[in-house]
């Protein structure tokens, strides 16, 4: 069996809004997997700036999108994995590409993680998972954020 072109796609929309001079944006669904700012979740999906400008150490490889950024002024190590990766667009234009989810998808572990202060109040205020959004059918679409 193959890999997956997924990865490969997201590095090149990446390195393409780079080139443009567009800022790159990825649409994530967020499950247990994706280590990401819970208090900015919506309907377990988040929407990331992964300009080289927004982030440090970025790295997209072929399981995890990885970078530290700052969220609220204070700096968050972010993790996903590539199959939650809805998709990735420039903000400036709207020009991307939309991926299905592959939640089912056997993946590495995250490497472990120091936890954050931050981090520790935000999980108190998660609603528990019973309550959480069921995930969507049918085919994901992109939606233009402003």
């Amino acid at each position: 069996m193959s890999s997956s072109t997924k990865p490969y796609m997201i590095r090149a929309l990446h390195e393409w809004c780079g080139d443009n001079g567009f800022t790159p944006y990825v649409v994530v669904w967020v499950n247990e997997r994706a280590d990401v700012p819970r208090e900015y979740v919506k309907n377990n999906e988040i929407v990331l700036n992964i300009g080289l400008s927004a982030t440090k150490n970025l790295r997209i490889d072929n399981e995890w999108l990885s970078f530290s950024a700052r969220f609220g002024g204070v700096s968050r190590d972010i993790w996903v994995p590539i199959g939650n990766v809805m998709s990735i667009f420039a903000r400036e234009t709207g020009e991307g590409m939309g991926f299905e989810v592959e939640l089912g998808a056997e993946e590495a572990a995250a490497p472990a993680l120091k936890p954050v202060a931050a981090d520790e109040e935000a999980k108190q205020d998660e609603t528990p998972a019973a309550e959480a959004p069921a995930k969507p059918s049918g085919r994901p679409s992109l939606r233009i954020v402003k």
